[in-house]
């Protein structure tokens, strides 16, 4: 291989974010970080304990200079607490209580723990304007339905993030709010006219760009106005034209995971990767499932992209150089990390409510209706159980509920039903309907979003499933 087909190489590699699993780096990774590799992105099968996630990080620094990226959003969407849940609510929580110094106060807690196990890319926060109540992959990861909201939280969070120089890196552009498909199985629609997109989607990216974000990450999803058919990600009017043309944004453009059938059942990971670089993205975040096969057939494919002209070869060197400039900033000296402390409990008992009158607690007997995982959140572990250690606690798919006997073993006892989105999950809605229409004195606990709200009952709304959004809920309840 020549001198020139080497450097291509390196530049072509240097796009790439993979991933792996074991909580050790295999010796590929470590062997392509040292050819120029552009970084990993971290899952919770990485991650064993704060300790462990700092000796994976050396190592991974030990063989380059790697972006090391990871989705830590708080609420439901967590990596270093994928066992246990994250110990920070999420953005619907904190869009609640509309306290922007507290945003930026949990994300900089945040900020601590990843600065604490070597990490330096947060792909958070969620920036999308979530007015699709029926939206399967965003959800509770938004701060609201109401943009001027959501641009202000997300400036807070880039903020608390990029104070100790943790890059932020906003998502997912240009809005994932409007859906109701979720991007990992589907090209989702965001059918809005360009007035509208300005207007609502892009005000929290406006305002994110103004505060100095990092880094943004593209969505795939699609914008007839502005893309046609094609995601976000593969179009260059979204990517150079909206983003960098008309925001006039500078930074590093990350890509959602290309692994999603929105791009390999469309164009294919290969093919997905070159057309991304092509409209303007500079890290490919390629996703849980590529391995290291993949990354050498897209590797290949980016370099003969160049030699026969379907992605200039300035475009590489351009991407080259904003994550260049990324890196130079992770190296800057960094104020002292702070003692993260009780903010995630205390900005959980700020959002949650209570509407009604809850009874004192007899004996309790607490069904938690159970509720498919997104893919985006993984198999998070969510539930009141270690705040009510007396209760005992039943796991229902509401397919298999008999209600009638559930009704006979919560005679003469406090009944509570803790349900996730109940909005999005007709079954459980009947299953709670019918409980509640012999129990009216049921309390329900909501841990995603408040949508559906059964009259008459006692109602917690918490806005997110995370530990302390729990813990609030039951010290409501126990109070």
């Amino acid at each position: 291989m020549s001198q020139s087909d080497r450097g291509l190489r390196r530049l072509a590699a240097g796009t790439l974010l993979v991933s792996f699993q074991g909580t050790t780096a295999p010796a590929w990774v470590l062997r392509e970080l040292e050819q120029g590799l552009g970084g990993v992105t971290l899952f919770g099968w990485n991650v064993a304990d704060p300790g462990q996630v700092l000796e994976l990080t050396t190592a991974l620094r030990g063989a380059g200079e790697p972006v090391i990226s990871l989705d830590e959003e708080g609420g439901d969407v967590t990596r270093l607490a994928y066992h246990a849940g994250s110990p920070y609510p999420g953005n619907a929580a904190l869009g609640a209580v509309d306290d922007v110094a507290l945003t930026r106060r949990i994300y900089r807690a945040i900020a601590s723990e990843l600065v604490a196990c070597g990490v330096n890319l947060d792909m958070a926060p969620s920036a999308d304007v979530n007015t699709e109540a029926d939206n399967p992959v965003i959800g509770t990861r938004s701060f609201g339905a109401d943009a001027e909201l959501v641009a202000r939280h997300t400036v807070a969070a880039v903020e608390g993030l990029q104070s100790l120089n943790v890059a932020a890196c906003v998502k997912h552009f240009p809005g994932h709010g409007a859906t109701r498909v979720d991007s990992h199985l589907a090209i989702p629609v965001v059918d809005v006219g360009l007035d509208v997109l300005r207007e609502r989607e892009l005000a929290p990216f406006r305002a994110a760009i103004g505060a100095g974000a990092r880094s943004v990450m593209t969505a795939h999803v699609a914008v007839p106005a502005l893309t046609g058919e094609t995601p976000a990600t593969l179009s260059g009017a979204a990517l150079a034209g909206l983003l960098r043309g008309e925001l006039g944004y500078d930074g590093v453009v990350v890509t959602d995971a290309l692994d999603m059938h929105a791009i390999t059942k469309s164009v294919g990971l290969a093919g997905g990767a070159v057309r991304t670089l092509a409209a303007g993205s500079d890290l490919l975040c390629l996703g849980p499932v590529p391995g290291y096969d993949d990354v050498l057939a897209i590797i290949a494919e980016i370099v003969a992209a160049v030699g026969d002209g379907r992605l200039p070869a300035q475009r590489l060197e351009e991407a080259a150089a904003r994550v260049a400039a990324l890196r130079e900033w992770f190296a800057a000296p960094r104020p002292a990390a702070d003692e993260p402390g009780a903010v995630g409990l205390d900005a959980a008992r700020r959002a949650v409510r209570l509407t009604g009158t809850a009874e004192p607690l007899v004996e309790p007997l607490v069904i938690e209706v159970d509720t498919p995982p997104t893919i985006a959140v993984g198999e998070v572990p969510w539930g009141v159980g270690p705040w009510l250690p007396e209760a005992e606690i039943l796991r229902i798919a509401p397919a298999a509920a008999d209600v009638p006997g559930l009704l006979a073993k919560a005679v003469n006892r406090s009944l509570v039903v803790v349900v996730k989105d109940a909005h999005r999950h007709p079954a459980g809605r009947e299953m709670v309907s019918a409980l509640l229409a012999e129990r009216p004195d049921t309390t329900v606990i909501e841990m995603g979003l408040p949508v559906w709200r059964p009259a008459g009952a006692a109602y917690i709304a918490t806005y997110g499933a995370a530990r302390p959004n729990a813990q609030a809920a039951i010290e409501l309840l126990t109070a």
